[in-house]
This record gives C-alpha cells, sequence and structure tokens, in this order.
C-alpha cells in the first residue's frame, strides 16, 4: 500500500481482477468512451471463460470483440496493439473448435507446480526430489485401489459429499418469537413440492368462501391463515383411514421446533456463506446474497388484475437459522432485503447497482439456504451510496449444478453492448472532447496515386 502496487500477480490473479474488478475501478475515472471500450473488453473475457457458454451465442460475442478491437484502435495508440492484442480476434474460433476454455487453459498446470515446489528437500537436487515424491505418491495411491475400504489420496468422495452441505461454526440453541417462527415455517411451506397440492386446495378454498375479493387480498389471507388451516387439515386426514399421507407431510404439518439452531457460517452445495457479523471480522465477503423469485405486481391498490412476474432481490445476511422438523433439518437465511423500487437501478452500462441503506420486505425476511446465490458488493467510486453487484460462477463444477446455478456473465455483456454508440468519428460525450493525441503534430501524407 505504500508504493500502490500490485506485487506477485499470478495469471488466474490478472484474469479475476480484469473480468470482475477492472470494469467496477474504472467507472469514475477516464472519458467515457475510452472507459466503455475498455469494460467491453473486459466483459468480453468473463463471457469466454464461463463454466457455462451458450454456442449460439457466439457468432455475437465475435462480432462484439471486433467492433471492441476497432473502438481500442480509436482511442489507444498503435504501439498498444502487439500480437496478444490481435490475438483475442482468434479465441471465439477456439472455444468452437475446443469447447470451454477452462478445460485448457494454464492455471491447474500452474497450480500443479506449486505441489512439485512442495516436493523439494534439497535444492541442491530439485528434479530429483520431485521424481522421488511425485513416483512414492503414485505407488501408494494404485497400492490402496487394491485394499478393501481404502480411499485414494486426496478427499474422500464420501467426506467430500458431507463438506457440500454442513455447518462450520458452533451451533447456538435461540428460542424464535411466534412472529419470527411463523414466517420461517410459512416460507418452508410455500416452497416445499409436496405442500404445492396443499397450497392450491387452500386458495381455492378462499376463493369460494370469498368470491368478491381480489387477488392481492386472497393471496394476504392465503399467508395468514394457511399454517393452521394446513395443520388442521392434515390432522383431520391422518384420523381418517381411507388417506395415507407421507411422513414428511406429517411433520411439516405439525411444525418445527421453537428452538432453533443460528450459525454464524454455513456450506451449502459447496459455497460458503457467513452472517453479516461473522463477515466484520473478516477481509473477506460471504454474506451477501441474491434471490429470483415470482412476486405478484400490482399498480395499486384497487388494481384486480395483478401480474405475477420474476423479480430479483439483493440483501444481506443477518442470522442463519436451522428448523428442525424432528429428523428433518431445513437450514434458512434470514436476511436485510434491499428495497426493490428506490433501492436498486441497472445504469446505463447494465452494472446492476444496489443501496444497502434503503431496506425493505420487513415481514418477509427467510429464504431457504438452497435458494440463496451468492453474489458481492464492490461500493460505485462514482457514488458511495450504491455498490455494484458481482455475480461469480462457483469454483467448482458439480454435476446436479445446473446452467442457472452458474450464471451467465453473457447476459451482462448483452446488456452492456446493446446502447453501445456506433462507430462513427465523430461519437463523443456531451461535455467531452473527442479522445485525439494532442501532445505531437500529426504529419500528412501525401498519396501519389490518389
Amino acid at each position: 500500500m505504500k508504493d500502490l502496487k500490485l506485487v506477485g500477480l499470478k495469471s488466474h490473479d490478472c484474469h479475476t481482477l480484469m473480468q470482475q474488478l477492472l470494469p467496477v475501478v474504472i467507472r469514475g475515472v477516464l472519458p467515457k468512451h475510452v472507459r466503455n471500450a475498455i469494460t467491453r473488453f473486459c466483459f468480453f473475457f468473463n463471457v469466454l471463460c464461463n463454466k457455462v457458454i451458450d454456442a449460439s451465442k457466439l457468432d455475437n460475442v465475435q462480432t462484439e470483440i471486433v467492433t471492441t478491437l476497432c473502438l481500442l484502435e480509436k482511442y489507444f495508440p498503435p504501439s498498444f496493439f502487439d500480437i496478444m492484442v490481435h490475438l483475442t480476434v482468434h479465441l471465439v474460433r477456439e472455444v468452437k473448435l475446443c469447447g470451454p476454455v477452462w478445460y485448457r487453459w494454464m492455471f491447474p498446470f500452474e497450480r500443479y507446480m506449486r505441489t512439485l515446489k512442495g516436493y523439494v528437500r534439497n535444492r541442491n537436487r530439485p528434479e530429483g526430489c520431485m521424481a522421488e515424491c511425485y513416483i512414492a505418491e503414485e505407488a501408494v495411491e494404485f497400492c490402496s485401489e487394491f485394499l478393501s475400504n481404502m480411499n485414494t489420496i486426496g478427499i474422500p468422495s464420501k467426506h467430500r459429499e458431507t463438506m457440500l452441505t454442513k455447518s462450520l461454526s458452533c451451533a447456538n440453541v435461540h428460542v424464535c418469537c411466534h412472529e419470527e417462527w411463523e414466517q420461517a415455517h410459512r416460507y418452508v411451506l410455500e416452497n416445499d413440492t409436496e405442500v404445492d397440492p396443499y397450497i392450491r386446495e387452500h386458495m381455492t378454498h378462499l376463493k369460494q368462501k370469498y368470491p368478491m375479493k381480489g387477488a392481492k387480498w386472497l393471496q394476504d389471507k392465503h399467508h395468514r391463515s394457511f399454517i393452521s388451516w394446513f395443520h388442521e387439515h392434515v390432522t383431520n386426514t391422518t384420523s381418517s383411514s381411507s388417506n395415507q399421507l407421507s411422513e414428511k407431510v406429517k411433520l411439516l404439518a405439525h411444525g418445527p421446533s421453537k428452538q432453533v439452531l443460528k450459525y454464524s457460517s454455513y456450506m451449502i452445495d459447496g459455497v460458503t456463506y457467513h452472517t453479516k457479523e461473522r463477515d466484520n471480522a473478516r477481509v473477506v465477503q460471504n454474506s451477501s446474497v441474491s434471490l429470483c423469485a415470482q412476486t405478484m405486481q400490482v399498480a395499486s391498490a384497487k388494481d384486480k388484475n395483478p401480474t405475477t412476474t420474476d423479480m430479483m432481490y439483493y440483501g444481506v445476511i443477518q442470522e442463519i437459522w436451522e428448523l428442525i422438523y424432528h429428523d428433518i433439518r431445513v437450514p434458512m437465511f434470514k436476511c436485510d432485503w434491499v428495497e426493490n423500487n428506490t433501492g436498486i437501478r441497472v445504469d446505463d452500462n447494465g452494472f446492476t447497482l444496489v443501496n444497502l441503506k434503503r431496506m425493505g420486505f420487513k415481514s418477509d425476511p427467510f429464504i431457504l439456504g438452497t435458494q440463496a446465490k451468492q453474489v458481492f458488493y464492490v461500493e460505485d467510486p462514482q457514488d458511495p451510496t450504491w455498490s455494484v453487484v458481482l455475480s461469480t460462477p462457483n469454483r467448482e463444477y458439480f454435476e446436479y449444478i445446473t446452467d442457472d446455478n452458474l450464471g451467465d456473465p453473457s447476459i451482462h455483456y448483452q446488456c452492456f453492448t446493446k446502447g453501445m454508440p456506433s462507430m462513427d468519428i465523430d461519437e463523443t460525450d456531451d461535455n467531452e472532447p473527442p479522445c485525439i493525441r494532442a501532445d505531437c503534430d500529426g504529419i500528412w501524407v501525401d498519396n501519389g496515386n490518389s
């Protein structure tokens, strides 16, 4: 920090800085058209290095990188353009021929070089140390395959499976109030597939009982009365021998214990989540989450035709609960959610910004831990009251993770490039001069053939 230098960066560090942080850092510096050209270049690599690539979009990405390089040629001197910059024109073609980049880049081999360097015990003979240790490790792993009840070197598969979803801190027993208990329990019921038939049955019952009420009123009534109705309905059905209910439905109808387990850290699907209080004592950020959910939207209190659309919510984890339904445990996040109308906006460059001081949805703070998608908030250099939302794919690619879980940076890239200016030389900002070199005089070339 004294010399303001970044020292010891590896190629993977440079990629992370370029793909994620550089577009945010330069938001408050450089002329707008120069900043846009650099940001397009960063988004190109963000799309190219994604773990899931839509082949139908590659032609558009190729067109965009050509346009981006033309913009760079307008604003940067010729000495900037060496063979490495020209190489980017061919990267999309390589993806079409060879598949995703992350299968064949050099980062795993660079990391393995660190393992080989750790084998060195005699610095006078480093190659011999690496060869002996590598052969010994291979021999032990080969022998372990023929021994019963033995796991190979590395993280055992069974232990790996248990690491995907587990608590990472000590549990504190907490007796929650009835209001919070009801909010958490209702959210579990509304997001369980085995309870869906009962939800539809309850809504039908309300529509028949209150035929003159609107959809918004019926939805609110459903939230207030479904827990008691579901408990009574399952109890009556259980007493009747004609219907057989699953054990899970019976446990959900009975409700969770009023004593919940609270954690400060939890791992779900291989992703670590922390509470805001735990994050405040660390240099990393693992408490920011987002949620895509269907929401009923109404134009006014008298609107009789509400619409249901998907909406993104952004928040910060305040508490991590584990609800106990006898032998079923459900991890839940209690979050402070940003108010959607005034706390979230998308700027001209396609960045999503949130104001973490404008909170809403106080009556519905809980989500299931499995529904959360981890995001990161970076303070906007232009306006400190707003934070830029960054989303990255999971570090490991598991077979059960779908494309939606991984995220699609190309959406952000398309949003940014959709409103990009044309290639005209007169394209400038309203109050900014054109980006033309003024530190030297131009040289006129007389073309005799013209």
